[in-house]
């Protein structure tokens, strides 16, 4: 059994520079946007704008003008993290979604139905439906290299290794390593779901970051659909009960005002 695959994403080392973008696109084939004329979005110089069905790779860039790091940028290649434990698979009614032998998420086109239920799990809003396919899709951690011994097109792009790929226990032992780092230099660095305790059981892919998740657009406690269903069910049991009290005192009104007036 091969050994659980995955990236680490070191932020602190990006230069916005979207190799990883092209090699992703060149690589699956993906189709381009509006016949290939992209409008552009105003937000920097991100005009991918987020992951979608024809985006699997989705560079960020943040540029703050105030408090105190005024005049910083940060910039983040951002991809599926392969959630250990993955709320699309719960969720998907035909088994479309699997897990593979390098513990990766994997949507197979031919089984999906393209119902939709993956994206409104995703916690990442990482899945959308590739219009040209009809099918939900998103990155696949290139499971056709990996099956020849090929690492990720986007980790082989990458020219200042900010995307890592590897065995997860060398990855989170890496990332560690390089946090310490940081920290020892007295830059307030984090790691973003390298903690298999952590939500979701840990993500195979995860991140160090330099500032709080939600800056680079991430959760900060993401959870699965389940999560909520306890709750949810409690939330729609009083409602039914409260909706049922409401029906039996306007069907009894309705009664006493259909009787006839008294005689007496």
């Amino acid at each position: 059994m091969p050994e659980a695959m995955g990236f680490f994403t070191d932020t602190t080392v990006c230069i916005g520079c979207k190799a990883c973008e092209v090699a992703c696109k060149e690589w699956n084939q993906l189709p381009a946007e509006n016949g290939g004329i992209r409008e552009l979005s105003g937000d920097s110089y991100d005009n991918t704008r987020r992951l979608d069905g024809i985006h699997w790779r989705h560079v960020r860039f943040i540029e703050q003008f105030s408090g105190p790091y005024n005049g910083r940028w940060l910039m983040m290649s951002d991809v599926c993290k392969h959630c250990v434990q993955a709320g699309c698979i719960e969720v998907c009614p035909t088994g479309a979604i699997i897990r593979t032998e390098f513990d990766t998420v994997v949507i197979q086109s031919d089984v999906c139905n393209g119902c939709r239920a993956c994206i409104s799990a995703c916690p990442f809003g990482v899945i959308d439906i590739n219009a040209v396919a009809g099918t939900a899709q998103k990155c696949t951690l290139c499971y056709d290299r990996l099956k020849v011994g090929l690492e990720p097109a986007c980790a082989k792009a990458c020219p200042t290794d900010s995307i890592q790929f590897g065995p997860i226990t060398e990855l989170r032992a890496r990332a560690q390593k390089r946090k310490d780092q940081l920290r020892a230099q007295g830059v307030e660095a984090q790691l973003y779901g390298a903690d298999p305790q952590g939500p979701l059981g840990g993500l195979n892919s995860f991140y160090l970051l330099v500032d709080e998740p939600e800056v680079y657009g991430l959760p900060r406690n993401p959870k699965l659909p389940s999560r909520n269903l306890k709750q949810s069910t409690s939330f729609s049991v009083a409602s039914a009960a409260v909706l049922g009290v409401l029906a039996l005192v306007g069907l009894r009104k309705r009664r006493m005002d259909e009787q006839p007036p008294s005689l007496s």
